[in-house]
Parts: C-alpha cells; sequence; structure tokens
C-alpha cells in the first residue's frame, strides 16, 4: 500500500477577499501567486508557503449565510502552522500583535504548544510546535 500523502493545499472561503487579501497578506508577508475568477460565480487568491504547501482564499459568488465561523459546525475546525519551537511562537505572538491580531496565550500541552488566533471572518488558525 502507498504511503498516505502529505497535505498539498488547504483553501478557505471567506465572506470578503477586499477584507481577507490584505489581512493574508500581512500575515504571510507575501502577495499571492494565483489571484483568478475560474468561472462566474468564483474567485479564489492562492498564496505560496514553506515547503511548497498552498492556502487558498476562496468567494463564491453566492452569499455566505449569515454568522462568522464556527469550529462547533461540521467541517473544518482550524487550520495551524508549523513552527520549530516556543522560541518561534513567541515571534508570532509579537508579530500578531504589532498588526493588530487578537490571540490567545501560547498553550503547552503533551503534544506540542500552539498559539490560536483568527482570520476577519473568525476562521480558527493556529501557530503550533512540537513538544520540547
Amino acid at each position: 500500500m502507498p504511503e498516505f500523502p502529505p497535505i498539498t493545499h488547504v483553501a478557505l472561503t471567506v465572506r470578503d477577499l477586499s477584507v481577507s487579501v490584505p489581512w493574508y497578506e500581512a500575515l504571510l508577508e507575501a502577495k499571492p501567486v494565483l489571484d483568478e475568477d475560474t468561472d462566474p460565480d468564483f474567485h479564489h487568491t492562492v498564496y505560496l508557503l514553506a515547503g511548497g504547501m498552498l492556502l487558498g482564499l476562496h468567494q463564491h459568488g453566492s452569499p455566505a449565510p449569515e454568522g462568522d465561523f464556527s469550529e462547533f459546525r461540521v467541517g473544518l475546525d482550524h487550520v495551524a502552522f508549523a513552527c520549530a519551537d516556543r522560541a518561534e511562537l513567541e515571534k508570532w505572538a509579537q508579530r500578531l500583535d504589532r498588526l493588530g491580531v487578537a490571540h490567545g496565550e501560547i498553550k503547552r500541552a503533551g503534544y506540542g504548544s500552539g498559539l490560536s488566533f483568527r482570520d476577519p471572518d473568525g476562521i480558527a488558525l493556529e501557530f503550533f510546535a512540537p513538544p520540547a
């Protein structure tokens, strides 16, 4: 049996690309590698992350239901970005502070440490480091 393949990309549906694109560009310090309409009711903006992973932002022509994202609904819970260690998590906490992005405290568990925050639509994001 072949080895299970790694994740190549994550696509997040956002309410308004005009809000989300500048927010993600500031967070990622990157411009999109792809920004296009693929049919009359769909647009996507894609960023290339370290290791070749892609992060996509999708906006559909059909209006999103009212309310922000909730990890309690069936579907996505959160997206985590890899960090080497706690020191890197602390640097990201400082960067989020400089960007004015609210976040929780760094939480430590037996399986690693995480720093949680949300995007403009309330999508749960995290920086995560393995245990020391």
